[in-house]
């Protein structure tokens, strides 16, 4: 008989203390003491353990012939890199525990471990403490987890808002389906719709990895929690452009737009004279959380938008219970649905891989998980059927609309164009040209986009990029769809808090990855969600730069698969390249080049000064870089006015062609 093939009973089990207290233990009164149970989920930056302790380590009195009942699940965890602190906590373990007696003889013990990590150290384990690993699906075991929480533990869940958190019971009944977004190196969002049932509809490679090493890069922070820390104390609005910069408070009043509104993250660094050492360590960390969680949650509402589902779960080792991430999760969340979707967060969120695995040993909950059928990736990932059996060029005035137009200057703003001046802005992200060229210049010190993108041909990314390799192995992750070359985080190889360790060009080739391919995805799902199937690109980060035009078609090819058609409007060296060309007029957005640039320039996170208290008054502006951001406007001005021109040139030429091809053939 296998002496691991427990039973767990959850009759009364209940988790104790303040709602605030991070990873508490879950008590379950009616478990047999000698219960040996531990778990592991090995990630690609950490080790999650889950054990069950009575409490009694190394007192053996009252154990002798007298079996007890009760005691607690409780949670550890590791870095990844200081592996053999985790192997000598799990040996310990194994000596004092109450169920030390049925660990005697190592050569027979086998843990439940769920994470590509299982299969990257299962050698370790068993030459350095005689442990086997029974290997485990990383997404069942997340599944099992949050479902096991959900529906088996009550008080796991709560929702959190202006620092306020809420306990939050779901009867098992009306759980399903949830999506459920978990946040670890890089982002896998699932849809659940059963106790065993789940898909992997999809992920984002910018996730906590990438916060992580950008922090370490920027803020010389040595551990995330220092990093959170750092954040608590900061202004993001040193570093972001808002509206107000753009366009100063009047424009904003006369346009009916919110002047705090987020325009683009690290946008004012583009126009500013200071270096990485001027900028306080607070503000830059601030700066890196509101970016990169605004971006999830915003990858996460278009997501359920397109499932069709109304409540998110967030899970993970990057909320780490921090009120911040979780305050702006729920702002965005609740702002770009309108108040029509929830944010839901657990009380143990990094620990649901190997709560999973934990649950397996008797098969509570992870046993037999199915993968659905893709039927719902449909809506993610569509055949690679040609729209119409037309090339764009062959497109006519009459086919054109509707299709959505992705400006990206700054920030990024989307547009849906029905007809000729009909088109209304949908929805934009902070995360643009601004961030790009912002975090170069601190990274590089490039002074120009040029140089940056320069300097990205000579680099590669994968020196600073983790991979789906890197985690699992050569062999990838195939259950899910995801080779060993797809990208898992971007900047999540980054271990030293030393920038200068880095090469310039590795660092701007990821950057020029991670935000290309972010654009792209996100464009993707908005025309998805708004049924177009064509997609124009134009704006000053993206015209002429062959490299970043090339970035954003492969990224579009990956999530259409092909179905999604990607037109550039860019100077006519480039039209061989990237396809048709179609003028401003012709396309239905004269009315929109010519308005002001606020229509034209982008406004993307929900961010508004004083929804959340917690952060400092901005200090008083430099009214230097107020002067340089109106010189950028107006550059910015300048090169629509020049670019239209260009436009209606090629256009009157198109036409000549045409024309003079006509009488040729008549003359024949």
């Amino acid at each position: 008989m296998d002496p691991f093939r427990v039973n767990l009973d959850l009759t009364g089990a209940e988790i104790r203390g303040e709602l605030d207290e991070r990873n508490p233990p879950i008590y379950l009164p009616n478990q047999p003491s000698d219960s040996p149970l531990l778990a592991l989920d090995i990630g690609g930056t950490l080790i999650k353990v889950v054990y069950f302790s009575d409490g009694k380590e190394g007192n053996m009195e009252g154990r002798n012939g007298i079996s007890a009942v009760g005691g607690q699940l409780c949670f550890v965890k590791f870095e990844r890199r200081r592996l053999d602190e985790c192997l000598d906590f799990i040996e310990k373990r194994m000596r004092l525990s109450a169920s030390g007696k049925l660990w005697m003889s190592k050569a027979h013990v086998t843990l439940k471990a769920s994470g590509g990590g299982a299969f990257k150290f299962a050698d370790a384990f068993k030459e350095k403490i005689g442990v086997s690993l029974d290997k485990l699906d990383e997404m069942d075991s997340v599944v099992a987890g949050a479902n096991f929480l959900l529906q088996k533990i009550p008080d796991a869940s709560f929702t959190h808002m202006n620092g306020k958190r809420d306990s939050i019971n779901i009867s098992p009944k009306d759980l399903f389906p949830y999506l459920l977004v978990n946040v670890g190196s890089g982002v896998s969002i699932i849809k659940v719709t059963g106790s065993r049932k789940f898909e992997r509809v999809t992920g984002t490679h910018i996730g906590g990895g990438t916060i992580f090493g950008l922090a370490k890069l920027l803020t010389g922070c040595m551990s995330y929690d220092e990093f959170l820390k750092l954040s608590q104390s900061g202004d993001n609005l040193v570093l972001d452009l808002i509206v107000k910069d753009i366009c100063g408070e009047l424009v904003c009043q006369e346009q009916g737009l919110s002047a705090s509104t987020l325009a683009s993250s690290f946008g004012k660094v583009i126009t500013s004279e200071r270096q990485l050492t001027d900028y306080r360590r607070e503000d830059l960390a601030t700066t890196i959380l509101s970016a990169f969680t605004y971006n999830i949650a915003q990858i996460s509402f278009l997501v359920a938008s397109l499932l069709g589902l109304k409540r998110v779960f967030f899970g993970g080792s990057y909320i780490r219970g921090h009120t911040s991430t979780m305050d702006h999760i729920t702002y965005a969340i609740d702002y770009w649905s309108k108040g029509q979707m929830q944010a839901v967060f657990l009380r143990h969120e990094g620990f649901l891989g190997a709560l999973g695995a934990l649950t397996s040993y008797e098969n509570l909950d992870a046993a037999n998980l199915t993968v659905e059928d893709p039927k719902e990736q449909q809506i993610l990932h569509e055949s690679s059927v040609p729209l119409d059996g037309k090339l764009a060029s062959e497109h006519n005035e009459s086919s054109i609309f509707p299709y959505l137009l992705v400006n990206i200057g700054s920030g990024v703003s989307m547009i849906e164009v029905i007809g000729k001046g009909k088109f209304e802005r949908i929805i934009g992200t902070h995360l643009g040209g601004g961030t790009i060229l912002g975090l170069a210049r601190l990274l590089t010190g490039c002074s120009s986009y040029e140089e940056f993108l320069e300097l990205s041909q000579r680099g590669n990314n994968l020196s600073v990029d983790l991979t789906v390799g890197d985690i699992y192995g050569e062999q990838g992750y195939l259950k899910h769809g995801l080779p060993a070359s797809t990208t898992a985080s971007s900047f999540g190889k980054v271990m030293s808090n030393k920038l200068a360790e880095y090469r310039v060009e590795d660092l701007a080739a990821a950057l020029l990855n991670a935000f290309t391919y972010n654009i792209g995805q996100i464009s993707y799902f908005v025309a998805n969600l708004s049924g177009l199937k064509k997609i124009f690109f134009r704006g000053a980060y993206v015209c002429g730069h062959e490299k970043t035009m090339d970035k954003i078609s492969r990224s579009l090819k990956y999530w259409s698969k092909g179905q999604v058609q990607t037109t550039f409007l860019c100077h006519e060296g480039f039209l061989g390249t990237v396809g048709a060309f179609f003028s401003y007029e012709k396309m239905g957005i004269d009315g929109l080049a010519a308005q002001e640039v606020i229509k034209d320039v982008l406004l993307g996170a929900p961010y508004t000064r004083g929804r959340f208290p917690s952060l400092p008054p901005s200090p008083q502006h430099n009214s230097s870089d107020d002067t340089n951001l109106q010189v950028e406007v107006e550059r910015l001005r300048h090169e629509n006015a020049v670019l239209k021109a260009e436009v209606e040139r090629l256009q009157k030429e198109n036409e000549e062609q045409k024309a003079k091809i006509l009488k040729s053939q008549q003359d024949r």
